[in-house]
């Protein structure tokens, strides 16, 4: 009797002692899970055996943002085109995906990691789908895409995986004409003008004030100083040498974080820009992480490119288990740099030479107020209290630039 009571006992699941432990339970058994799923499941009313295996991946993509409206797909929407209609129209034609899971793309368990807006370009950005593993794939996909939209790189990750809560960290690059740190009181010819070497050491250490965990409200839309999503970390952010191209100085500036919110890093860029240009004091920087609400310029979208994402935790914890790849792409690193070569830079510089965003974006700093806002601020405290919490967020969590 005890020794079937003992056997009865011993037969029962493993109780696990936190939710954590259950999330990481189902997460390293999710292959296993899956492969139970797939096998007894004839999805789609395909013969089972002549389909092939489902299994969650990453793809690593590049693609150049002009003439698309971000990256996310608009389900139902056809008038405002995006990256992932693209996407989602080569999965289906190259057979990774049946076309129902086009539709909804939830069926597949899609995720982007960041959310570029309009007209922003990625040399690095990765998504993660559950996909049919066919033959040739990556080769079959980028024959359905358009040449400036390619997948790069693919690898195997555990069933659990969201590339957008996995993610520990960003990093954006924004590539810019140097004229447009020349202060306004100069006279400057566009294909004429050089940064000197005071003026960029000057750039650099107004972008190193940005360094460290700060109050964003200002450097977004709908969010109050009182909300805490405001609130986001600052690894590195740097402006490297100048180079010429097709005649026209440009520059760099790397920036890396845990997470932006929509338009941060081109405010953060546009506040640089007013201070060293003369229309703004140095002091704004820190002013604008106050609660009152502060007038802060927002750079145009061409020069923004999502170089890179990090999941360094998820390769601490997977990378070397003996069943998963880590998420790092050196292999992929020159097919990457070739791209931005032939695809990112060029349309970035020849859209400014014809389209001038920046010199234009330039003329409107002058109809910013970088001075009156305290004291507008002030006098609308006395009237309102509590103005502030009347702010809400506008959901924009994610990286949208």
């Amino acid at each position: 009797m005890a020794e079937d009571l003992r056997a009865a006992v011993a037969s029962q699941p493993k109780r696990l002692s936190s939710s954590s432990e259950v999330v990481e339970r189902i997460e390293e058994n999710g292959h296993q899970n899956k492969r139970l799923k797939r096998d007894a499941d004839e999805e789609d009313g395909e013969d089972q055996s002549k389909r092939s295996p489902k299994r969650k991946i990453v793809l690593l993509m590049a693609y150049s943002g002009k003439g698309y409206h971000g990256m996310q797909r608009n389900v139902g929407s056809s008038q405002f085109k995006t990256i992932e209609d693209d996407l989602v129209s080569a999965l289906v034609q190259s057979g990774c995906i049946p076309e129902n899971h086009g539709e909804d793309m939830k069926k597949m368990s899609f995720q982007r990691c960041a959310r570029t807006d309009k007209g922003v370009s990625a040399a690095g950005q990765i998504v993660s789908l559950k996909v049919r593993l066919i033959d040739d794939i990556l080769e079959k996909i980028n024959n359905h895409l358009p040449s400036h939209i390619r997948i790069l790189g693919l690898k195997r990750v555990t069933g659990g995986f969201n590339s957008k809560n996995k993610c520990d960290a960003r990093t954006y690059s924004y590539m810019l004409p140097t004229f447009a740190f020349a202060h306004k009181d100069h006279d400057v010819q566009e294909e004429v003008y050089r940064l000197d070497k005071e003026t960029l050491e000057r750039v650099n250490k107004l972008l190193a004030c940005y360094k460290g965990t700060h109050n964003f409200h200002n450097f977004t839309s709908q969010k109050g100083p009182r909300d805490p999503s405001a609130k986001r970390y600052i690894m590195e952010m740097y402006c490297g040498e100048p180079f010429v191209r097709e005649n026209i100085e440009f520059a760099v500036i790397k920036v890396k974080g845990q997470s932006f919110m929509m338009h941060q890093i081109r405010k953060m860029i546009g506040l640089v820009i007013a201070i060293v240009k003369g229309y703004a004091a140095e002091s704004i920087i820190e002013r604008s992480w106050g609660e009152e609400k502060v007038d802060v310029p927002k750079a145009p979208g061409l020069g923004l490119v999502l170089e890179r994402v990090h999941f360094e935790k998820y390769n601490r914890r997977f990378g070397n288990d003996g069943l998963h790849e880590p998420l790092e792409w050196t292999e992929e690193e020159e097919k990457i740099a070739v791209f931005k070569e032939q695809y990112i830079y060029p349309t970035i510089i020849n859209t400014e030479r014809e389209e001038k965003s920046m010199a234009n974006w330039l003329n409107t700093l002058s109809i910013h107020d970088f001075n009156s806002s305290a004291v507008e601020m002030q006098a609308n405290n006395k009237t309102s209290k509590n103005s502030s919490d009347l702010e809400g967020s506008d959901g924009s969590d994610g990286d949208s630039d």
